[in-house]
């Protein structure tokens, strides 16, 4: 993925949320500071959630275990919920939390299959938790 189509995504996730009624703001220059920093930051008067999110062709999207462990430090740190997510070619918006990632020998992985069964639809994220 580019990181034009990314930040478009990311972009995409912020008008999302603020048309939901939850404040969001990307964090510029995730993933380029030594200290762990996820893309998003969004909340309501009841939940902050931190988010990687990942724009991807394939039917899977794979993430290294430093980027995972990051994203659920920054999250402990911060009093956060910790989510990835992940835009699949022509599917909308699919969250997933960390423990439903698959864990591979060097990374993490989530698939459109996997999305059926551990996916959250964005309408799910911000009213079902």
């Amino acid at each position: 993925m580019s990181k034009r189509k990314g930040s478009i995504g990311e972009r995409q996730l912020i008008n999302l949320f603020w048309a939901a009624g939850w404040a969001a703001i990307r964090s510029a220059g995730s993933g380029s500071t030594s200290f762990p920093s996820p893309d998003l930051l969004v909340g309501n008067k009841s939940r902050v959630l931190a988010i990687e999110a990942k724009v991807t062709k394939e039917k899977k999207k794979y993430f290294p275990k430093e980027e995972v462990k990051q994203l659920i430090n920054f999250s402990k740190y911060f009093g956060a919920e910790n989510w990835f997510a992940i835009k699949f070619h022509r599917v909308d918006w699919i969250f997933f939390s960390p423990e439903d990632l698959i864990e591979k020998e060097n990374s993490f992985v989530a698939s459109l299959e996997l999305s059926e069964i551990k996916g959250v639809s964005f309408s799910d994220l911000i009213q079902s938790y």
